[in-house]
C-alpha cells in the first residue's frame, strides 16, 4: 500500500475526519497495548471505615499508650547494653553474651508491646536460618506497624534513615538491631548502602539477617508495586515474607495520616489481626545473580500470586509525583504514571517527567478533575478546534474517553511529538513559513501556512505569533526555541507535510515534478477539505 493510501486509510478511521462521521479507530499495535492503564489506578490511598471504634478508644487508648511507654522504657536498658561503646554506623557485628541477652529480651518485649497495642499475630511457615537466607523481603508495605515482621523474624537488621537513629529513646532501640543506615545528604549513600548490604549478606552468618521492604514506600495493599533491586543485588537466597491485615474496621495502611493519628486509631480498636507468612526460600539462578531486577521481578510475582493481588509498575517516584500534583492544585492521583514502565520504555528520567507535570498543570488547572479536554488542548496551543487538532487529540487520548490524563500526556509527547521534533523538521518548517525566503517569518506568512495546514481560512493566529516573536517577525532561533519547548506543534506540522507529499504522489507523473514540501507556495483555499493522517504510535 502506498504512503498516500495508508495515510488516507488511517485518517478515515479517526473521529472527526472526513465529513465528520466517527469511524472505528485502528487496533492498537503491541507498543500501544504495552501502555494499557494499570489494574490498580492508585495504590497509595486508602478509604478508611472508622465505625464506632472511638467509643472503645475512651477506655483502650490511655491504657495501651501507658503500656507501650512502659515497655519502651524497659527495653531501653537492654538496647543500651547492646550498643554501648559501639559507633553509630557499626563496622563489626555485636557478638557474644551481649547479643544473646539483648536479642532474647528485645524479642520478648517486642511481642509484649504489639500484644499490648491489640495485635493478634498469626505466623505461618518456617523462618529460615542466616545461612539459608541472609535476606528477608517483606511486602506489601503499608504502615510502620509492619515492623512486627522484624519481631517475628528474630530481630534482623533493617535498612533505615540515619535520622531515625538520632531520635531519643527510639534511636537506641533501632541501633540495637544493627541497622543499615542511609544518609539523604551523602551523595555516595546509595553506593555505600548497597556495599554494606552485600558485605552483611555474604558474611556467612556473622552478621544478622537483613529485613528489607523492597517497595520502598507504603501502599494500600491492593497490589505490589515495583521492587527496588537493593535486596537482590548480593545475589544470595532471600526469604519472602507476606503481610496481611484481615480486619473489618480500621485497616492498617493510612498512607496520608500522620503517625500519631495512625497510632490512636489502631489503639482504639479492640484488636488488630495480622498474618505473617514466611514463604519458601528463593534461590537465584545464574542469570538472576547477574540481573537483580530480574530476580526482584520473579520474587514479586511469586508474592503477588500468593497474596492474590496484581502487580503494577508504580514506584516511589509515582508517590513523589502525586504529592507534586497536589502542590500544583491538581488531584493528587493525576500525577500517577507507573514511573517504572514510563521511564524504561520511553527513556525518561524523574526530572523530565516532573517538568511535564508542570506543563500539564498549566493546561489542566482550569478543568474539572485535572484532565485535559479538547477545548483546554486547543486553548493551550492557541488554535481552534479543527479536524487536524481533533486527530492529534485522539492520538493522545489512548483510552478514547474524550479526555487526556497526565499519563496519556507523557506518553503522547514521548511517542508522538518528540520523535517528530527534530532539527531537520524544524528547518523544513521554518523554510516553509518563510515564503519570501528572507530569513524571517512575518505574521502574514505565519497565518497563511497555518490556515492551510489546519484547513481554517479565517484563522486568527495573532496570539500564537506574539508568543513566538520578540518583535514584528520571527527569526530562526526564536522559531527553534519555541518548537523545542512545544513539541505538540511538530506533530501537527509533520501531519501537514505528509498530506502535502500524498497530494504530490497522487498527481499524474507529468505534473508531479517536485515534492510539495520543497515549495512554500501554498494557499488555504486548496486545502480546506484536506484530512490529516493518523500514525500508529
Amino acid at each position: 500500500m502506498s504512503r498516500c493510501a495508508q495515510s488516507a486509510a488511517v485518517a478515515a478511521t479517526v473521529p472527526g475526519a472526513g465529513v465528520g462521521n466517527v469511524g472505528i479507530r485502528p487496533p492498537m499495535v503491541p507498543r500501544q497495548a504495552s501502555f494499557f492503564p494499570p489494574p490498580v489506578p492508585n495504590p497509595f490511598v486508602q478509604q478508611t471505615q472508622i465505625g464506632s471504634i472511638f467509643l472503645l478508644g475512651i477506655i483502650l487508648l490511655p491504657i495501651r499508650a501507658l503500656l507501650v511507654v512502659l515497655i519502651v522504657l524497659l527495653a531501653w536498658p537492654f538496647a543500651a547494653i547492646s550498643t554501648v561503646c559501639c559507633p553509630e554506623k557499626q563496622t563489626h557485628p555485636v557478638t557474644g553474651w551481649r547479643r544473646k541477652i539483648t536479642q532474647t529480651a528485645l524479642k520478648f518485649l517486642g511481642r509484649a508491646m504489639f500484644f499490648s497495642m491489640g495485635f493478634i499475630v498469626a505466623v505461618k511457615g518456617k523462618v529460615a536460618s542466616p545461612l539459608e537466607a541472609p535476606v528477608f523481603v517483606a511486602a506489601p508495605h503499608s504502615t510502620f506497624f509492619d515492623g512486627i515482621a522484624c519481631i517475628v523474624a528474630g530481630l534482623p537488621s533493617m535498612v533505615s534513615r540515619n535520622e531515625n537513629a538520632q531520635v531519643p529513646l527510639i534511636g537506641r532501640l533501632l541501633r540495637a538491631v544493627q541497622p543499615v543506615l542511609v544518609s539523604r545528604v551523602d551523595p555516595d549513600s546509595r553506593k555505600n548502602t548497597i556495599n554494606e548490604i552485600i558485605k552483611r549478606a555474604t558474611s556467612g552468618g556473622e552478621w544478622p539477617q537483613i529485613l528489607v521492604f523492597p517497595e520502598g514506600t507504603c501502599t494500600n495493599r491492593s497490589c505490589l508495586i515495583t521492587f527496588k533491586p537493593g535486596a537482590f543485588i548480593p545475589g544470595v537466597p532471600v526469604q519472602p515474607i507476606l503481610l496481611r491485615y484481615p480486619n473489618k474496621l480500621v485497616n492498617s495502611p493510612f498512607f496520608f495520616l500522620f503517625s500519631i493519628q495512625l497510632c490512636m486509631l489502631t489503639f482504639c480498636q479492640l484488636f488488630t489481626k495480622v498474618e505473617v507468612e514466611f514463604m519458601p526460600v528463593q534461590i537465584p539462578n545464574d542469570e538472576e545473580k547477574n540481573d537483580p531486577v530480574l530476580f526482584a521481578s520473579r520474587v514479586r510475582n511469586l508474592m503477588a500470586e500468593a497474596l492474590g493481588i496484581p502487580v503494577t509498575d508504580h514506584t516511589y517516584e509515582d508517590c513523589r509525583l502525586m504529592i507534586s500534583a497536589g502542590q500544583l492544585t491538581l488531584p493528587m492521583e493525576a500525577g500517577l504514571v507507573e514511573f517504572t514502565k514510563i521511564s524504561q520504555k520511553l527513556k525518561l528520567d524523574w526530572d523530565g517527567v516532573r517538568r511535564h507535570l508542570d506543563e500539564y498543570a498549566s493546561i489542566a488547572s482550569s478543568s474539572k478533575g485535572g484532565r485535559i479536554g479538547i477545548e483546554e488542548f486547543a486553548e493551550y496551543l492557541k488554535l481552534p478546534v479543527s479536524d487536524v487538532l481533533r486527530q492529534l487529540f485522539a492520538l493522545f487520548d489512548r483510552n478514547h474517553d474524550g479526555s487526556i490524563d497526565f499519563r496519556e500526556y507523557v506518553i503522547g509527547l514521548a511517542v508522538l511529538c518528540n520523535p517528530a521534533n527534530t532539527e531537520e523538521i524544524i528547518q523544513v518548517a521554518f523554510k516553509l513559513f518563510d515564503v519570501d525566503e528572507d530569513g524571517y517569518i512575518t505574521e502574514e506568512e505565519f497565518s497563511t501556512i497555518l490556515q492551510a495546514s489546519l484547513g481554517v481560512p479565517d484563522l486568527d493566529v495573532s496570539c500564537l505569533f506574539k508568543e513566538i516573536a520578540q518583535g514584528y517577525s520571527i527569526s530562526y532561533e526564536e522559531f527553534k526555541n519555541f518548537a523545542l519547548k512545544h513539541p505538540e506543534y511538530a506533530k501537527i506540522f509533520t501531519t501537514y507535510l505528509d498530506l502535502q507529499t500524498c497530494h504530490v504522489f497522487s498527481l499524474p507523473k507529468e505534473v508531479c515534478t517536485a515534492p510539495s514540501i520543497a515549495s512554500n507556495k501554498v494557499s488555504p483555499e486548496k486545502h480546506e477539505d484536506s484530512t490529516s493522517d493518523k500514525k500508529d504510535d
